[in-house]
């Protein structure tokens, strides 16, 4: 019995079919797809964490511009993006600085007079040149207390005028080379005309502003200057008069100087060494102190003196002039 059982299973064993390799094969692709699947999402994963961290980084150089620009305006100090602000500087620096200046009296009644004066000038600075332009003139008649009964005539007391072009090259920050040309009239001190030529070298030893806005500048000119003075007196009587030639070694200064924000001490002078002919010396010194009403209107005070030792025939060598002006910066 038991040997005919062992035949029957192993008879039953040997028609029952092996398993092959390809009823195996279909269990590969499942792993398969399931790595692929696990290795993509660890890489979408990376790829978000990337994603966080770059736009972490962004915040955070966000956070520190508007850090910086608190601090500005905690300072007092308009921020100002990247590298705007040294370009709106060179820019603004590059513009011409233009100021205009009007003085008035006018008396009337027992005695009338009216004094004109005005001004203006103009300066463009930019890395290689140094533009200015002076103008300058005035007008003053004035008649005597009336009697009653006279009458009296008014009388001309100042009537001048003069114009300056001056061009800087400039060799470095400090020294430049200029030129200059330029006219004027005296009707009073008998100058008809004085006509004018220059080429120097010009110092700028300073040209500061300060936090507080105050301004500090300082410039010296060497120079050697021609002019040629046709004279005429027109008063008391018309008379024609010699004409002379000027020429020699002129040394100028211009110092600016900031009191205080709101106002400003300034000083022009020169002094010119005329060696052709007889020898004589022109000295011309302004001092002017400006006190800021707005930001463009200010009121200024100034002094002038002019002297000449060999002035026409009949003329004092030396004249002043005080005056108070209005001034606009434009």
């Amino acid at each position: 019995m038991l040997s005919a059982a062992l035949l029957i299973a192993t008879s039953l064993q040997a028609q029952t079919p092996a398993p092959t390799p390809a009823a195996q094969e279909p269990a590969a692709p499942v792993a398969a797809a399931q790595a692929t699947t696990s290795e993509e999402r660890a890489a979408a994963a990376a790829e978000r964490a990337a994603a966080a961290a770059e736009r972490a980084a962004e915040a955070s150089v966000r956070a520190a511009e508007a850090a910086e620009r608190a601090a500005g305006v905690i300072a007092g100090t308009p921020a100002a993006p990247g590298a705007a602000a040294p370009a709106d500087e060179k820019k603004k620096k590059e513009e011409w600085d233009i100021t205009l200046g009007l003085g008035l009296i006018s008396l009337t009644g027992n005695a009338s007079t009216l004094t004109f004066s005005g001004l203006a000038s103009a300066q463009r600075t930019t890395e290689h040149w140094i533009v200015g332009i002076r103008g300058y003139g005035n007008y003053g008649r004035s008649r005597p207390p009336e009697v009653a009964g006279e009458e009296q005539e008014s009388q001309l007391v100042a009537l001048n005028a003069g114009l300056e072009l001056r061009g800087d090259r400039r060799f470095t920050q400090m020294l430049s080379g200029y030129l200059l040309t330029g006219a004027e009239t005296d009707h009073v001190k008998s100058v008809e005309s004085r006509t004018i030529g220059e080429g120097g070298l010009g110092v700028l030893w300073w040209d500061e502003k300060k936090k507080d806005e105050r301004e500090s500048y300082l410039r010296t000119d060497l120079a050697f200057r021609y002019a040629r003075e046709t004279r005429f007196q027109y008063y008391p009587s018309r008379l024609d008069l010699p004409d002379v030639d000027i020429g020699g070694p002129r040394f100028g200064v211009a110092f600016r100087y900031g009191i205080t924000k709101d106002v400003l001490f300034k000083e022009d002078a020169e002094v010119l060494l005329s060696v052709i002919g007889d020898s004589r010396v022109l000295v011309n010194s302004q001092t002017q102190l400006a006190v800021n009403l707005t930001e463009a209107l200010s009121l200024g005070v100034s002094f002038l003196v002019k002297h000449d030792s060999k002035p026409p025939e009949g003329k004092v060598p030396t004249d002043t002039a005080l005056a108070f002006n209005f001034q606009v910066a434009l």
